[in-house]
């Protein structure tokens, strides 16, 4: 089954928070995850936002991104381009549900990416992300 996991599943694999241990259970059922270049922005950001606010050290995000790196090389991530469409699809997804509920563009973004790589599952810690990958119907967590 295909799988696109957003950010907030990638951080909580790397570093420990309320949603490590949900995100290590699922881990074991996955064998092949799409992995895009947002992905890869979103996560270093992620990591250098926990050594701003002094959560983790500069050697511990070091630590980090290494592990994140080599498993991109070997692990269940798939690097794949953002598709060309993700953005105008995030555009209508915004149109027609950012009213009802307040998901940010990059939520969105996430989201059109999986419509259109045909993912089967969605994968997030994000409660109004996960509420619109299931109007788009797309199975959650």
């Amino acid at each position: 089954m295909t799988t696109y996991a957003d950010t907030s599943f990638l951080v909580s694999l790397y570093l420990q928070d309320s949603h490590s241990q949900q995100a290590d259970q699922m881990l074991r059922d996955l064998t092949d995850c799409f992995l895009t270049a947002l992905h890869q922005a979103e996560w270093f950001h992620a990591i250098a936002q926990h050594v701003f606010r002094g959560s983790i050290s500069e050697s511990k995000a070091g630590e980090l991104q290494g592990l994140f790196e080599q498993d991109v090389k070997t692990g269940p991530w798939r690097e794949v381009a953002v598709p060309d469409t993700a953005f105008d699809l995030c555009t209508d997804l915004g149109r027609r549900y950012g009213p009802k509920l307040g998901m940010r563009t990059l939520d969105s973004l996430h989201v059109a990416c999986a419509l259109e790589l045909k993912a089967e599952r969605f994968w997030t810690f994000d409660e109004r992300q996960k509420k619109l990958a299931k109007a788009e119907g797309l199975k959650t967590t």
